[in-house]
């Protein structure tokens, strides 16, 4: 029923979704946390341009922002990321293109669990002599962290999905190779079942493992 599988490398596309995801996560976890910081900072200015940059950029569909990579950085600015080759290129400009995107929602993921945290911390903190980045870093987000993990897991499964986007610019992942199969056999709906299984297989362990996580460091207030 599958041999139409054969001849297509099935696990090696998966495989480039699976480090889209890592590498943008990752990414997305730390400028999400800078934007965050910024966004409940005592200096406007910085508030300003976090506020700014999510109302514009999550309000962007990932396709544009990802064709904007190709086109207006690489092809325009000759901005390459370091890569030599073509394929390397394009993968680092859609791991970008997803963390400038992925970052938005896990900024607003990180304040809201900040809001969780009794100012009186804060204030606590501050009346020892703690500076602003101290109090952010060794009291507030430790504690924002454990509020938010299920949030966190939701924005980890969209980017998961999100990651067939990158397909706009080439880059050979799941979405590329489902496209090649479907205009090379007559196999649509096992085709289709094929791909789905595999996003399952990626994304309902995260889910799972996360809400044990989350239930495991929640924090009762």
């Amino acid at each position: 029923m599958f041999d139409f599988l054969d001849g297509y490398d099935l696990l090696g596309a998966f495989w480039v979704t699976v480090k889209l995801t890592a590498l943008s996560a990752v990414g997305s976890l730390i400028w999400g946390t800078v934007l965050a910081a910024m966004r409940v900072g005592p200096v406007p200015l910085m508030r300003g341009f976090a506020t700014g940059y999510i109302n514009i950029v999550r309000n962007i569909p990932l396709t544009v922002i990802i064709v904007f990579t190709s086109l207006g950085l690489f092809q325009t600015l000759s901005i390459d990321l370091g890569a030599s080759d073509f394929k390397a290129i394009n993968f680092r400009l859609a791991v970008l293109g997803l963390i400038l995107y992925t970052s938005t929602f896990v900024c607003e993921a990180v304040r809201s669990g900040i809001n969780t945290v009794p100012m009186g911390q804060a204030e606590a903190a501050r009346a020892l002599g703690l500076n602003f980045r101290q109090v952010l870093t060794m009291i507030i987000l430790p504690q924002a962290f454990r509020s938010v993990v299920n949030p966190l897991a939701n924005v980890l499964i969209a980017l998961t999905k999100n990651t067939t986007i990158a397909a706009a610019i080439g880059v050979g992942e799941a979405a590329v190779l489902m496209k090649e199969m479907i205009e090379n056999e007559a196999e649509l709906v096992l085709i289709s079942l094929v791909f789905a299984f595999g996003f399952v297989v990626l994304t309902l362990p995260t889910g799972l493992i996360l809400g044990w996580v989350s239930k495991k460091v929640a924090i009762k207030r």
